[in-house]
C-alpha cells in the first residue's frame, strides 16, 4: 500500500494559489517549476544572470507556465508580499531582502530544508569541508548493499523535495550538504557527519566562524535519540561533541581511541572499551590515500546502527572512487595521469599530494575563494617535482611555495600558463616514467570553466588525446 504522507499532503494543500517565490534557476530550485505548476502555485522567479545568460528551454518553461520572472542585478527589489520563499543555496539568507521579508512573517526556506521537514524516512546528512561526496557514496553504497532503498540527494544525486511522496518510513535519505544549504537551516537529520572543517567559501561567507555555524547546524536540532558523528583529529569538530544532544561517534586517522573507529597503519579498526577490532587491511580496498582511508572509516561508523560490518566491508572493497577525485585517466609511456578537479581548497589538494609515493607533477590553480597557501607550500617543494600553476590563484601560491623554498635553499621547476592545454603540454614534456601528473587545483573552478565536473572533463579530454 502507498504511504500517505500527511506533512507533504498539507504543504499542497496550503500552496494552491498561495504567491511563491523562487529564487535562483540552480539545480535545486528547477524541478521546483513543474511541482509547483501541477500544485497551481502562484510563482515568480527571480534571477541575477540576464535573460540571455539563462538556458532557453528554461524560458520557455516559464512562459508557458505563465510564471512572472525578473531578472538581472536589482531583481530583487520586486521581493514583496510572498507567502513564501524558495530561496537558492548560493542566496544566503543573510541577504538584506530575504531579511526584511523573514522579519515581516514570510517563510524563508529552501527544498533541502522542506525536504527533511517532511520526510518520513530517517535522514543520513554528512558535510565538511573536505571528503563529504566520496564518504556520503560510501554509505550510499554501504546501505544499498545492505538492501535498504536509498534515496541520494543534496549536492549529489537529484533535488529529493519532489520524490517526497515516493519516500516511505521504511526508506533512508542519504544527503550530501554544504555550508550554503546548511546555513539558516533549522532542523537536523537523525543521523549527522562532519568529516572536517578547515577554512572554505571565506569569499561568499562574511567570515570563518559563519562557516563553521552554518556547518553545525548538521546536529544543532538532533534530539536525545540522534547521532553525531565526529572527526577526532580535527580540533573544531572535536569540539563540536561538548555541542552535541545525542550520541557521538569519533573516527581518527592516527589517534588510538579507546571508542570509534580509527585508520590504524595499514588497518581500519573498531575500538570499543580499548578493544580494538581489525575491520580491514587498505590494501583491499580501490581507493587509495590517507583522506579516504579516514572517509572509509567514517562511512563504517555512520552506518554501523544500520548496517553489519560483515556487508559494510563487502560494500566498501567495491567501491571505486568518485569521478574527479584523484581519478585515474591514463598511463602513457608510464606516467600515470589522475583528475583531482574536486579538490577545490589547499587542504584537498594536500590530499591528494600525500596520496603517492611516486614523484609527482602537479597542475594547480583557478578561481580564488581566498584562501591561505602557506599550509600547502611545504608539501608542494618537499613531494612535488614539478609546479605547473594556471589561474586567479596561480600567482598567490607561487608566492608561497617561493618563500618555502627560500627558506629551505631549495629549487623546483615552476610553469606559469594561461590555458589548460598548455599545462597538459609542459606536463608531458617533464614527467618521466614511473612518475604521477596530478591535477589538482587547490581553487575553485569558476574563473576559466562552468564547474569543477567541466574543468575535470576537459582535462581529461585533453589526457585522453595525447598520443
Amino acid at each position: 500500500m502507498k504511504y500517505n504522507n500527511e506533512k507533504l499532503n498539507e504543504f499542497n494543500e496550503y500552496i494552491r494559489y498561495r504567491k511563491i517565490a523562487i529564487i535562483g534557476l540552480g539545480v535545486s530550485n528547477l524541478p521546483l517549476l513543474d511541482y509547483l505548476y501541477d500544485k497551481k502555485a502562484k510563482v515568480t522567479i527571480f534571477d541575477e544572470r540576464e535573460y540571455n545568460q539563462i538556458p532557453k528551454d528554461i524560458i520557455e518553461k516559464i512562459n508557458n507556465y505563465e510564471f512572472i520572472i525578473h531578472v538581472g542585478k536589482d531583481c530583487m527589489k520586486h521581493l514583496k508580499n510572498f507567502n513564501i520563499i524558495f530561496r537558492s543555496p548560493s542566496c544566503l539568507p543573510t541577504r538584506p531582502e530575504l531579511l526584511e521579508e523573514a522579519n515581516r512573517g514570510v517563510l524563508v526556506t529552501t527544498e533541502i530544508e522542506l525536504l527533511m521537514q517532511m520526510c518520513p524516512a530517517k535522514i543520513i546528512g554528512i558535510t565538511g569541508s573536505d571528503g563529504k561526496t566520496t564518504t556520503t557514496s560510501l554509505v550510499n553504497n554501504i546501505l544499498q548493499k545492505a538492501g535498504y532503498k536509498t534515496f541520494l540527494g543534496g549536492n549529489i544525486g537529484t533535488p529529493l523535495f519532489t520524490k517526497l511522496s515516493e519516500i516511505t518510513p521504511e526508506d533512508i535519505v542519504v544527503l550530501e550538504l554544504s555550508s550554503f544549504q546548511l546555513m539558516g537551516m533549522e532542523v537536523s537529520p537523525q543521523i549527522a557527519v562532519i568529516t572536517n572543517i578547515t577554512p572554505n567559501h571565506l569569499n561568499i561567507h562574511k567570515d570563518y566562524q559563519e562557516y563553521i555555524d552554518s556547518k553545525k547546524n548538521i546536529y544543532k536540532y538532533q534530539d536525545e535519540n540522534g547521532i553525531l558523528i565526529l572527526n577526532y583529529d580535527n580540533e573544531i569538530t572535536k569540539d563540536c561533541a561538548k555541542e552535541a544532544n545525542g550520541k557521538v561517534i569519533f573516527f581518527s586517522g592516527h589517534t588510538k581511541l579507546d571508542n570509534g573507529y580509527i585508520v590504524d597503519e595499514d588497518v581500519i579498526k573498531e575500538c570499543d572499551d580499548k578493544v580494538r577490532k581489525h575491520i580491514l587491511n587498505i590494501d583491499d580496498v580501490i581507493l587509495r590515500g590517507s583522506h579516504n582511508y579516514q572517509n572509509i572509516a567514517t562511512a563504517i561508523a555512520t552506518t554501523s546502527s544500520l548496517v553489519n560490518l560483515e556487508t559494510a566491508v563487502k560494500a566498501i572493497k567495491e567501491f571505486k572512487p568518485v569521478e574527479h577525485r584523484i581519478e585515474f585517466v591514463k598511463e602513457i609511456d608510464g606516467v600515470k595521469w589522475y583528475n583531482d578537479s574536486s579538490s577545490s581548497s589547499p587542504t584537498r589538494t594536500l590530499s591528494g599530494i600525500n596520496a603517492f609515493k611516486e614523484n609527482i607533477v602537479l597542475i594547480a590553480g583557478g578561481y580564488d575563494k581566498n584562501l591561505d597557501y602557506t599550509p600547502i607550500a611545504k608539501p608542494i617543494i618537499d613531494k612535488v617535482k614539478t609546479l605547473i600553476l594556471i589561474g586567479q590563484t596561480a600567482g598567490k601560491i607561487y608566492e608561497v611555495v617561493k618563500r618555502e623554498l627560500e627558506k629551505e635553499n631549495k629549487n623546483l621547476d615552476i610553469y606559469m600558463c594561461e590555458t589548460l592545454q598548455e599545462t597538459i603540454s609542459i606536463a608531458k614534456k617533464n614527467a618521466k616514467s614511473g612518475e604521477v601528473v596530478l591535477f589538482s587545483p587547490a581553487s575553485a573552478s569558476f574563473d576559466m570553466f562552468k564547474d569543477f565536473a567541466d574543468r575535470g572533463n576537459q582535462f581529461k579530454d585533453l589526457v585522453k588525446n595525447i598520443h
